[in-house]
C-alpha cells in the first residue's frame, strides 16, 4: 500500500474521529465506554514481546469473537507448542473477557488503523501471523503486517448480505486490501464466492465451515453450568426460560410472558441476559417495576441474595423469580441451564446473536425475524426443524406456552438442533491446518527482528 493512500486513510479516520468525538465523550462519561485503552489504541502501545518464538497475533473485536477463538487457540497450542499466541481486542468488554479467558496469554487493545499506531504495534509484537476473526478489513493494519514480514489470515470469514452490498460500493479499495490477505477461511461456499467477487485471490479462499459449531458446548453437565445452576438455586424440576443477548424491548416481552404463564406453571423460571453491559441498570429497574421476585447474578453466592417484591423464603423465590445476569462472558454456560430459549437482538435492528449456543445444548429455541447476521446458520436450523421464528411478542408467548404444555415437542425440537450442531463440527481442525501450513511457508526472517 502506498504511503499516500495510507495517509489519505489517516486523514479520513481523523475526520471520522473528530465528527464522532461528542458521542465518544458522552459514552465515556456516561458508561465508561471508550475510556479505557484509548491511548494504547491511538499510539499502538502493545506490550513489547520478548524472545524470538514464532508469534501468532489473533484479533477478536468483542465478546463474541473472543469466545469464538477458544477452540482455535486450543488447537493451535496443541499442534504448535513452539508458537507464542497473543490476543488483541477492540472493546472493553472483549478485553476484560479475554484477560479472564486467556489469562496465560498476552492480551492487549488492538491499535486503531492509523499508520503510526499499527506500525508501532507490529514492531512491539513481531508476529509471524496476523489472524483476524470473521471480517476485520483494516487497510493500514494489514499493510503493516505485510511490511513486517507477517502473513495475514481471516478465519471464520463471513459476509452478510448488507456487508456484501456495502463493500461492493468500495470494491476497488476492498479488493486492494483483500489481495494482501494470504488466507481466507470462509464459513460457507456463498461467503467464499463473495470474497472472490470483492477481489480476493481465488487461491487464498477456502471453505472451512463455521467455528461457532465447534465452540458450542453440548454437555449440560459441564462444570460451569452445574455451578451456575447451584448458585441460582435451579432445581431439576424447574423449567428455565432464558432470553439471551437481549435488547429493548425484548426484556419487557419476556417479563410479560413470564408473569402471565408462571401462575399456571409454578416451576417456571426466567433468566434475562442483556447484550450490552451499559443496559444492566436499565433492565434492573425494569424488572424491579414488574413486581416479581428477582435477583442479580452479581449477587449470587453472597450471604444475602438480592431479591425484590417478595418476603417469601429463598426456596419460593427461586421457583418463581427472575434472574438478571449482569456479568460478562457467562451466557454460553447459562444456556446449559435452559429448557426454553429466546435469542435476542432479533426483534430490532441488530440482526440477531449467536443461536448455536442454545441449539447445541438442545434448548427449544426461538428467535425473531431479524437474523441477517446469522442467515446461513438460521437457514440450517430451520431446514432441520431445529428452531422456530416468532414474528412478534404474541408469537413468542405462543411458542413458550407450547413448549411448557408440550414438553415432548420441545425436547424433540431441541434434539434436532443439537444433532445439526454435532453434524457440522470440524471447522477448527480445517482452519488450524491451513494456518499451520501458512506459518510453515513463511521464511521467518523479518518477523524475528527485535522491537525498535
Amino acid at each position: 500500500m502506498s504511503r499516500l493512500f495510507s495517509w489519505i486513510l489517516n486523514v479520513s479516520y481523523l475526520a471520522t474521529l473528530l465528527t464522532a468525538s461528542p458521542l465518544v465523550l458522552w459514552s465515556a462519561l456516561r458508561h465508561g465506554k471508550h475510556r479505557e485503552g484509548f491511548a494504547p489504541k491511538l499510539l499502538g502501545l502493545a506490550p513489547r514481546r520478548s524472545g524470538n518464538r514464532p508469534c501468532v497475533w489473533l484479533h477478536a473485536v468483542s465478546v463474541g469473537e473472543v469466545n469464538l477463538l477458544a477452540t482455535t487457540i486450543a488447537e493451535l497450542s496443541r499442534q504448535r507448542l513452539e508458537w507464542e499466541i497473543v490476543v488483541s481486542t477492540t472493546t472493553k468488554t472483549g478485553y476484560d473477557l479475554a484477560k479472564k479467558k486467556y489469562a496465560d496469554r498476552t492480551v492487549f487493545y488492538c491499535p486503531l488503523d492509523f499508520s503510526w499506531a499499527v506500525a508501532t504495534a507490529m514492531r512491539r509484537i513481531r508476529p509471524r501471523l496476523l489472524v483476524l476473526a470473521e471480517l476485520e478489513l483494516w487497510p493500514n493494519l494489514i499493510a503493516a503486517a505485510r511490511r513486517h514480514g507477517a502473513a495475514v489470515a481471516i478465519i471464520n470469514g463471513r459476509l452478510s448480505d448488507n456487508s456484501f452490498r456495502g463493500y461492493r460500493w468500495a470494491r476497488p479499495l476492498v479488493g486492494r486490501v483483500l489481495r494482501q490477505v494470504d488466507l481466507i477461511a470462509a464459513q460457507s461456499a456463498q461467503t467464499a464466492e463473495r470474497f472472490i467477487k470483492l477481489g480476493a485471490r481465488s487461491g487464498t479462499v477456502h471453505v472451512t465451515g463455521s467455528l461457532k459449531f465447534d465452540g458450542a458446548q453440548t454437555d449440560r453437565a459441564n462444570p460451569r453450568t452445574i455451578e451456575l445452576r447451584r448458585l441460582a438455586g435451579i432445581d431439576d424440576d424447574d423449567v428455565v426460560l432464558l432470553a439471551g443477548s437481549t435488547q429493548d424491548p425484548e426484556e419487557q416481552y419476556a417479563l410479560d410472558i413470564f408473569k402471565r404463564l408462571s401462575p399456571s406453571h409454578p416451576r417456571l423460571r426466567l433468566i434475562l441476559v442483556p447484550r450490552h453491559p451499559q443496559r444492566f441498570e436499565e433492565v434492573a429497574a425494569l424488572v424491579d417495576r414488574s413486581g416479581v421476585p428477582w435477583e442479580r447474578r452479581s449477587k449470587l453466592g453472597e450471604t444475602a441474595p438480592h431479591s425484590r417484591g417478595s418476603a417469601n423464603s429463598r426456596g419460593l423465590a427461586s421457583r418463581r423469580s427472575v434472574l438478571l445476569v449482569d456479568t460478562i462472558g457467562e451466557l454460553g454456560a447459562w444456556w446449559g441451564a435452559a429448557a426454553i430459549g429466546f435469542v435476542g437482538g432479533t426483534f430490532g435492528s441488530r440482526g440477531g446473536q449467536n443461536m448455536l449456543e442454545p441449539a447445541a445444548y438442545g434448548v427449544a429455541t426461538c428467535f425473531g425475524p431479524n437474523t441477517w447476521n446469522f442467515r446461513d446458520i438460521v437457514a440450517q436450523l430451520l431446514a432441520a426443524n431445529g428452531a422456530v421464528v416468532v414474528r412478534n411478542a404474541a408469537e413468542l408467548e405462543e411458542f413458550v406456552g407450547r413448549a411448557l404444555d408440550q414438553p415432548v415437542w420441545a425436547t424433540a425440537l431441541g434434539e434436532r438442533a443439537k444433532q445439526l450442531v454435532l453434524s457440522q463440527q470440524g471447522a477448527t481442525l480445517r482452519t488450524v491446518e491451513l494456518l499451520c501450513r501458512l506459518g510453515r511457508d513463511l521464511p521467518g526472517t523479518r518477523h524475528n527482528r527485535q522491537a525498535a
